[in-house]
C-alpha cells in the first residue's frame, strides 16, 4: 500500500475500535490512560475530527463508555453528599439541643445566684455566722 492510498473505511474503523480497546486495557501505544475521541485517534493515527466527522458511530461508542464512568463518578458523589447533608443534619440538631440545654442551665444558674445572694442579704442583718 503506498502512503498516497486510503484505508478503507472497514479498516479504519477496525483499527479505531482496537485503539479504543488497547486504551481500556492499559496497553496504549501512545501511553494514553483515559478515554477520549483525542486519545483514541492519537492512538490510530488520526485526526479527532476524522472520528467526528466519518465514524459517528465509533464517537458514540467513545462518549457511552465515557458516560458510564462519568455517571458512577456522579452517583458515587451525589451518596457522599448525601451522606454529608445527614451527618449536617445530625450536628444542627446536636447543637441545637446542647444550646438549649445551656439556655436552661443558664436560666438555673441565675435563680440560684438570686437565692444566693439574698441568703447573704439574710444572713448579714441577723447576724448569722456563716460555717465555711
Amino acid at each position: 500500500m503506498t502512503s498516497t492510498q486510503r484505508k478503507s473505511a472497514k479498516t479504519r474503523e477496525k483499527e479505531l475500535t482496537l485503539a479504543i480497546y488497547r486504551i481500556e486495557r492499559g496497553r496504549s501505544h501512545t501511553k494514553a490512560m483515559k478515554l477520549s475521541v483525542s486519545a483514541v485517534a492519537r492512538e490510530a493515527g488520526v485526526t479527532p475530527a476524522l472520528i467526528h466527522n466519518h465514524y459517528p458511530a465509533v464517537a458514540e461508542v467513545i462518549r457511552t463508555k465515557l458516560a458510564k464512568s462519568s455517571r458512577q463518578q456522579r452517583d458515587l458523589k451525589q451518596s457522599q453528599l448525601k451522606e454529608a447533608l445527614e451527618r449536617n443534619r445530625q450536628l444542627r440538631q446536636h447543637l441545637s439541643d446542647a444550646e438549649e440545654r445551656i439556655a436552661k442551665l443558664a436560666s438555673i444558674n441565675e435563680v440560684l445566684l438570686l437565692k444566693n445572694k439574698t441568703l447573704r442579704a439574710t444572713a448579714a442583718d441577723r447576724r448569722v455566722v456563716l460555717l465555711r
